[in-house]
């Protein structure tokens, strides 16, 4: 079996994967990476790989499901937590004016206090934002302070969020099977 997800190593795809397969027995599957899941869910329909895991609060999610609709179907769920989030500051801003954060995350804490917000796609843009200067303060993963005390400082632990995570195949499920109701 073929699993794919978004990659890079590191990011929330990467790590409920991992715990996705352990606890389905299925450890030994081949993972394969892709840079976005319009072209993870081209390679399902095209037989490259046999599953696609997602989180339902991508930013693409519902543009997948309705663009691959009658061709690829929902095959199992899971509720998983993500890396523990933080909102971080460049290190040398006492007050940063502006607040990176992807869509999702925007209501996780008053971002209030921010003159601008910046839409990034994924925690893993913002925290690269952050690290190249691009952004002045933003939500991404605990790991980012972790790896990069020197350069940013904590604003506010956010801790890890509880999502949906679904895995996508070609056939649906019978009506039989307890998921479908």
């Amino acid at each position: 079996m073929i699993v794919a997800t978004l990659g890079p190593e590191g990011n929330n795809h990467v790590l409920v994967l991992g715990r996705y397969l352990e606890a389905r027995g299925l450890a030994e599957a081949e993972v394969k990476f892709y840079d976005d899941f319009p072209t993870a869910f081209a390679a399902l329909v095209a037989g490259e790989v046999d599953r696609v895991l997602q989180c339902t609060a991508h930013f693409s999610h519902a543009d997948c499901v309705g663009r691959y609709m009658h061709r690829v179907f929902p095959v199992d769920v899971v509720v998983a937590g993500s890396h523990p989030l933080v909102l971080l500051a460049q290190r040398d801003l006492a007050t940063p004016r502006q607040v990176a954060r992807q869509p999702a995350t925007r209501y996780y804490t008053d971002l209030s206090g921010f003159a601008e917000e910046i839409d990034a796609p994924t925690t893993v843009a913002v925290a690269e934002g952050l690290l190249e200067g691009r952004f002045e303060a933003g939500i991404c993963a605990r790991q980012t302070l972790e790896a990069h005390p020197d350069k940013l400082r904590l604003v506010e632990e956010l801790g890890p969020a509880l999502d949906v995570w679904v895995l996508y195949g070609t056939e649906p499920l019978s009506d039989a099977h307890p998921l479908v109701v």
